[in-house]
């Protein structure tokens, strides 16, 4: 039997598919609340170790330190589980902002080669093989490439890093490492897209490495025209790193083909309330260098920025740096609220502890006008508070617009 550690999106798919082998499992969660089983077999229970099982897939979000992982004898991940059966192409996303536009991006310009996405966010591997695409494009989390020994991509494209997921890791040396890890196990005809200041981390790499500080490293590269591409960054690094890794995986230059792909919702998405006054949801701004990228985009303007929820122990002083000087006011909400005001005292910036959205909301609506900018990015993920960064975005629109 297999061992399934949690039982949430990932694994509950991945049942379906190891059950469709004729391959029972034992799913470990500590949600069941007492122990049971299916009409295929598969045991339900808090405690696996009780019995024997050939290997453990963990869901991809549990961490090192868990007691299941501890008790395994033979971590598998999903993409080692999955992908050893698979021989088409693959492109993997990575890095700490913008890997689901650059992924939405690959899928956009390669859906006539057969491209299709999943992984971290979307559609999980085990549904995706349903599909049978002929391009596997995968955003790939950190923790997937943590757990993931085995299989590696042609096509890998690492987008710039900075602090995350710390709490997870334990240090964000140990997060640049399984982000850069997948480099020793590519071929010498696979290529990669990596960061020029982690260059030290392609030693070993085999095959061909693209090395790039910004859009033009790539434009110049690949020989595209930076005017043709109707993007503002941070999107236009996405749209490069997307062109590039589609042109090396299908030969052609797709830069045509992205003029119609729309950015997401709660992406420095602007939008206004009933006073004309602007508001900027950037909920999917979860870190610091994601916020910073929102606020430089609209440097030189009075901006009310609103802070704050689970920063997962990243080190946010880049961030309180980069606002230094600024006409910037902070309104911070969520678990690390404390911890936001004491920077600000640190740094000389204005903050009012809000401790929830609409608090946030309404303390700026006393204070915005024609002039100024009201803007979401938290640098911080929302499970402290919300269901998911699209749950906080959707309740912040919902908030301003109940304005009066």
């Amino acid at each position: 039997m297999i061992a399934l550690l949690g039982f949430g999106k990932t694994n509950q798919a991945l049942l379906k598919y190891i059950n469709a082998q004729g391959i029972g499992c034992v799913i470990s969660d500590d949600a069941f609340q007492e122990e049971s089983r299916d009409e295929f077999g598969n045991i339900f229970t808090q405690d696996f170790a009780r019995f024997e099982t050939t290997m453990q897939i963990p869901s991809p979000g549990i961490p090192p330190y868990n007691t299941m992982i501890k008790q395994s004898s033979n971590l598998v991940s999903e993409y080692d589980y999955i992908l050893s059966q698979i021989h088409e192409k693959q492109i993997w996303v990575s890095g700490t902002n913008g890997k689901t536009t650059t992924t939405e991006m690959l899928e956009w310009v390669l859906r006539d080669f057969g491209g299709m996405s999943g992984g971290n966010i979307g559609t999980p591997l085990a549904v995706l093989a349903e599909y049978k695409p002929r391009i596997w494009i995968l955003e790939t989390s950190s923790f997937s490439l943590h757990y993931t020994r085995r299989v590696s991509p042609q096509c890998y494209i690492l987008l710039p890093l900075s602090e995350d997921h710390i709490s997870w890791h334990g240090s964000y040396e140990a997060y640049i490492r399984d982000k850069l890890g997948v480099l020793e196990r590519m071929s010498e005809e696979s290529v990669a897209f990596i960061p020029k200041n982690l260059q030290s981390h392609t030693r070993g790499f085999k095959g061909r490495v693209f090395l790039y500080e910004d859009s033009k490293d790539l434009a110049d590269a690949f020989g595209i025209n930076l005017e043709k591409i109707p993007f503002k960054e941070p999107f236009l690094l996405d749209a490069l790193l997307a062109l590039c890794g589609a042109e090396v995986v299908c030969g052609q230059s797709r830069v045509e083909a992205i003029k119609d792909y729309k950015i997401g919702g709660h992406k420095i998405e602007e939008f206004r309330d009933s006073r004309g006054r602007l508001w900027v949801n950037d909920s999917k701004g979860t870190n610091a260098d994601a916020s910073i990228w929102a606020l430089r985009t609209y440097k030189g303007r009075k901006i009310f920025l609103i802070l704050g929820g689970e920063d997962k122990g990243a080190d946010l002083s880049d961030l309180f740096k980069e606002m230094q000087g600024e006409d910037i006011e902070i309104f911070a909400i969520g678990k690390n609220a404390q911890k936001l005001q004491e920077l600000s005292k640190e740094y000389s910036i204005p903050c009012k502890v809000c401790g929830v959205l609409h608090k946030a909301v309404e303390s700026i609506h006393l204070l915005h006008s024609q002039e100024s900018v009201a803007l979401l990015s938290p640098a911080a993920a929302s499970l402290d508070q919300y269901a998911s960064y699209k749950h906080r975005g959707e309740e912040f629109v919902r908030f301003v617009q109940s304005l009066g």
